[in-house]
């Protein structure tokens, strides 16, 4: 069953769009305080893989997007932690708030390196960062770094490795997602 080739040819389409620099901001600026899945990954790689040489130029957006998009969380955590409290739990974010907060108070801001590089939910990291009153300006400086190391990394990828990874991703796409869903699942059942 070839659950997820649709869906990946469906992105790869919608890469070519005169508006898809505008929603790769969109979608990168939203998943850094609200969505729930970093989709930006995908439209920054199949739109590198369409017009290579603006590789480096989508993931620049793709940072300072996801930059702002942070801030927004920062202040979010800041000023409307108690109205947000109800959804985080609603949406099963309590404990990865909670574990985020511990994993702030050891390591300091340097876990948003960390959470703005990983394919770590960087939402619940923005959103702690301002319940914490972290500073602001660290706070920006290294999720610039985490996101560019991530972003420009996808970018250089796709240029080196374009085609065999669009060759590649074509005939294995299927076992990736389903390789995905258990290791999203067994997360679950971990934290759980």
């Amino acid at each position: 069953m070839r659950l997820f080739h649709y869906p990946y040819q469906k992105v790869l389409k919608y890469s070519k769009s005169q508006f898809a620099i505008y929603w790769l901001c969109a979608i990168s600026f939203i998943e850094s305080f609200i969505l729930p899945l970093p989709l930006q990954d995908v439209l920054l790689a199949s739109m590198s893989l369409q017009k290579r040489n603006k590789a480096y130029y989508y993931a620049l957006f793709c940072t300072l997007s996801s930059v702002a998009g942070a801030m927004i969380g920062y202040y979010l955590g800041v000023y409307f932690i108690d109205f947000l409290l109800p959804f985080i739990e609603t949406f099963g974010y309590l404990s990865q708030l909670n574990q985020a907060e511990s994993w702030f108070v050891k390591y300091g801001i340097w876990i948003i390196l960390i959470a703005g590089f990983s394919p770590v939910p960087y939402k619940i990291f923005t959103i702690a960062a301002g319940m914490l009153s972290m500073a602001l300006l660290p706070f920006i400086l290294f999720s610039l770094v985490a996101r560019a190391a991530r972003y420009f990394l996808i970018a250089f990828l796709v240029r080196k490795f374009g085609k065999q990874c669009d060759a590649w991703l074509n005939k294995n796409i299927d076992r990736l997602g389903y390789i995905l869903i258990v290791i999203i699942a067994t997360g679950l059942w971990y934290v759980y």
